[in-house]
């Protein structure tokens, strides 16, 4: 499948769409904040610039994508008053594949300058004068050059790095057949040059992320990534990431049995999406060589049980639905989306009321040498 091409978060504003389902990213990113914005600070107060180069890479489309933009504004401008130097420009590159709901985000600017302008009026701390903001959009992988040299101060990157640029080809054998038969990710049953094959790719996807930015990043630039990663060394016992899409796969199981999909339907699915380790992500930067890593820390998201309306394996589904929609539509069809994620929701409940599933999440502070 042409990941580059079909995959893409949800657009709209519809029951089904990310900005409807991305609140537990959304509560990750806050968990965090902190960090991303002192980063920013940091970056800003040791070398001042006049115009700050922002990229979002992997924006994806509603609420989450701006907001971090607002906040990351409003910090800047609070160091700039404490030295009382005016605040810079800001150009700010806004980055996804190609099929993204860019138009969303744009028909939300109006609402964004006008919360800028009325958090400005509110805020004592700061001048009035409203900030100048650049926004663009630049769509393509963020696994390749995407913007000029040396033109990024800051990069910040939310739940985008564990996807992967496409489905490690080592899945498959020499007549294209699945050597990962009943799992679409890497599960105890899988054999071991599945685990093999899946690293691979993410060792040569973050390389290229990581030699990419060293050429638009200027010396001295920061990097905040947020992904999911794993805490130990294997993958299948690792009840989080992994054991979601183990779930996923018996879901698909479920409708085999049901005789609504067809069982080499779903040996010939596999998942995009690789969970590294802190050793793996600490491996490539290291043999990159151009940032030097900072900070790295791991987070877990505690449950809300405030939500009476809605399981929480159904928050689990319908996030994970406005993810996976575009490629599960595309291989599987529309029509299996809505008992299939009903399905998923239930495997969820039950197992969470058996033990908890606690996905880690790791946050990568990178500094350009």
């Amino acid at each position: 499948m042409d990941v580059d091409n079909v995959f893409h978060m949800t657009g709209g504003n519809g029951h089904t769409s990310y900005t409807n389902n991305s609140s537990l990213q959304k509560k990750a990113s806050d968990m965090v904040k902190h960090i991303t914005l002192e980063t920013v600070q940091e970056l800003y107060l040791t070398t001042t610039p006049k115009v700050l180069g922002i990229a979002d890479l992997g924006c994806s489309s509603g609420p989450n994508t701006l907001s971090i933009i607002k906040d990351i504004v409003g910090a800047v401008q609070t160091a700039s008053s404490k030295i009382m130097v005016p605040p810079p420009e800001f150009q700010v590159f806004l980055n996804d594949l190609p099929t993204n709901d860019f138009n969303s985000i744009f028909k939300s600017l109006p609402d964004f300058s006008k919360k800028l302008l009325n958090k400005e009026r509110q805020d004592t701390t700061t001048t009035t004068t409203t900030p100048s903001i650049f926004i663009g959009g630049y769509p393509g992988s963020f696994y390749g050059r995407l913007l000029p040299n040396n033109c990024l101060n800051f990069v910040y990157s939310s739940y985008s790095l564990h996807w992967l640029s496409k489905v490690p080809p080592g899945l498959y054998d020499e007549k294209g057949m699945s050597i990962n038969k009943g799992s679409i990710y890497i599960s105890e049953r899988s054999p071991k040059e599945v685990t093999q094959a899946y690293l691979k790719q993410f060792q040569k996807d973050f390389s290229l992320f990581l030699r990419a930015r060293s050429k638009e990043v200027i010396q001295g630039g920061r990097m905040v990534l947020i992904l999911l990663g794993r805490e130990g060394p294997d993958h299948h016992v690792d009840r989080g990431n992994s054991f979601f899409w183990q779930l996923l796969s018996r879901s698909f199981s479920i409708l085999v049995s049901k005789g609504v999909i067809e069982e080499e339907k779903v040996d010939s699915y596999d998942v995009h999406f690789y969970a590294p380790s802190k050793d793996e992500i600490e491996e490539q930067v290291r043999r990159e060589g151009s940032f030097e890593l900072t900070l790295f820390d791991m987070f877990e998201i505690e449950r809300n049980n405030n939500d009476i309306n809605e399981s929480h394996g159904m928050t689990i589904a319908m996030t994970v639905r406005a993810i996976q929609e575009s490629m599960i539509s595309q291989h599987f069809g529309e029509g299996i989306l809505d008992s299939f994620f009903e399905i998923y929701a239930r495997l969820i409940d039950e197992e969470i009321a058996k033990e908890d599933i606690r996905p880690i999440t790791f946050v990568v502070v990178l500094k350009k040498l």
